[in-house]
């Protein structure tokens, strides 16, 4: 009997080989836990396609309890498991709390205006100057002084000019946008509010009032005025912000350096998928994605499956955040949770209760530097990704977490027993419209999509609502969230 065929009243997408995988004995141990705990094996080698199974069915076949009843040792496994896995808010919050310690912060940075884009605030934004730091015309027009009509001298006011001599009464000066008022100016009249007579004279077509399209000294802020908290994210609104108000430079939150470690020997960097070999999907996918998420990728490594070089990997890496790719179960060639053991890193997620992508882990592999293990299969990856990487490194960059929301599904979304699920969706006006091809290796579904939905244990309803995970680049150009 397979795995599979334990656990009946199942959809197939809902039985994949990660649900057959959960029922299989552990027989390795893990790392040290957090706390103490001694969590069981996570499975989820899968790399890209449904073919990929066949790696990790080694680890299923040779792991089953010897048993004489196979199907109550099967169920009292998966109950264990269960148990074992961490649930999937708590899974968030541990991700984000481990990025708070002192020694995992980052330390602020000096970096240039045209560099800071897409950073966090590591100090207040205070004004250098008065906004405007002068009497400024708000219009192109005349500066007048007095009742009119006015005389005109020649020479007129244009923006970047030295001081303009002051007017005397009943004189005016042609004038730009932007440039010094002359002292004594009364207002600024439009071009299209005045006339000349045959002799010359300027007169006003409307009433005016007194300190008309001037913009006073200090009209925005005065030196020394709190202008945007610590914590803002540098948009091109603050950059521009920043430039007026005196900054060459800014503190702020540098980007997480993430290393990405891509595992499995049967995967192709080009062409066609033949001969079990498929094409890395995650490759190509995980670095794009991690940078819309404001880290910084320093490095994309495919190791394959060889335990030396990802141990050699894993311990020379100057990133703080470490992300695998497949590897995570308890078969022959899954290598993260022996090494992590070896490596006597702290193992604070290993599991977690939600589909696809429950055979995630986090680790910290030093006080400064943590390590997020993902499935194989593609969607599963980006299940971990927004699980456990997002939190993670929202919190190192001292990103504010997005306001949660939710919208009704407009049909019924098919749900698991135990865990959470998350499935892509389209925004179609109020709605939350589900996507088909969600499977675990699937990436047909969530590349037509705006967003995740967050569908509780046993399904939701038509109607339902549902707490919605943006995507980064729905709302966006995708220019304006790859910085």
């Amino acid at each position: 009997m397979t795995a599979r065929g334990t656990r009946q009243g199942l959809d197939a997408e809902d039985l994949d080989v990660e649900e057959a995988l959960a029922l299989v004995k552990d027989g390795n141990g893990t790392a040290r836990p957090a706390g103490g705990h001694s969590p069981a094996q996570r499975e989820g080698s899968g790399h890209g396609t449904p073919s990929s199974p066949s790696r990790s069915s080694s680890s299923s076949s040779s792991s089953f309890p010897s048993s004489a009843s196979p199907e109550a040792g099967h169920r009292g496994e998966a109950a264990e498991h269960r148990h074992r896995a961490t649930s999937w808010p708590e899974a968030r919050t541990i991700a984000a709390r481990a990025a708070r310690s002192g020694a995992a912060r980052l330390a602020p940075v000096s970096v240039t205006l045209g560099d800071a884009l897409g950073l966090v605030l590591a100090a207040p934004l205070t004004a250098l100057t008065d906004l405007p730091s002068f009497d400024t015309s708000a219009m192109d027009g005349w500066a007048v002084a007095g009742p009119g009509p006015w005389h005109v001298r020649e020479e007129g006011v244009l923006a970047g000019s030295a001081t303009p001599a002051p007017l005397a009464d009943g004189e005016a000066v042609r004038i730009a946008t932007g440039a010094r008022i002359p002292p004594d100016t009364t207002a600024v009249l439009r071009s299209e509010h005045g006339r000349t007579d045959d002799n010359g004279r300027l007169h006003p077509t409307r009433e005016m009032q007194h300190g008309q399209d001037i913009r006073p000294r200090g009209q925005e802020c005065r030196n020394g005025d709190q202008l945007l908290r610590a914590g803002a994210v540098v948009t091109p609104a603050v950059l521009g912000l920043a430039a007026a108000a005196g900054y060459d430079t800014l503190a702020a939150v540098p980007r997480p350096r993430v290393e990405v470690l891509v595992l499995g020997d049967e995967l192709l960097t080009e062409g066609r998928p033949h001969d079990g070999l498929i094409r890395d999907a995650l490759g190509p996918m995980l670095p794009p994605w991690l940078r819309a998420l404001g880290a910084e990728v320093i490095s994309v490594r495919r190791l394959g499956d060889d335990a030396k070089a990802l141990h050699k990997a894993i311990t020379a890496s100057g990133a703080d955040l470490v992300v695998t790719t497949g590897g995570t179960a308890s078969g022959p060639v899954d290598h993260v949770h022996p090494i992590l053991r070896r490596l006597d890193a702290e193992l604070l997620v290993d599991g977690v209760k939600v589909r696809p992508g429950h055979p995630m882990l986090l680790a910290r592999l030093k006080e400064d530097q943590h390590l997020v293990g993902l499935p194989g299969n593609p969607l599963a990856a980006v299940s971990g990704l927004l699980t456990l990487a997002e939190p993670l490194l929202r919190t190192l960059a001292a990103r504010p977490a997005p306001e949660p929301y939710v919208l009704p599904l407009r049909q019924s979304a098919h749900g698991h027993p135990y865990d959470t699920r998350l499935i892509p969706v389209v925004l179609r006006g109020d709605h939350a419209v589900p996507l088909h091809y969600n499977g675990p290796a699937m990436l047909r579904g969530i590349a037509a999509a705006d967003a995740l939905a967050v569908v509780p244990p046993g399904g939701a309803r038509a109607g339902q609502e549902a707490e919605l995970l943006d995507l980064p680049w729905a709302s966006a150009g995708i220019d304006a969230c790859f910085t």
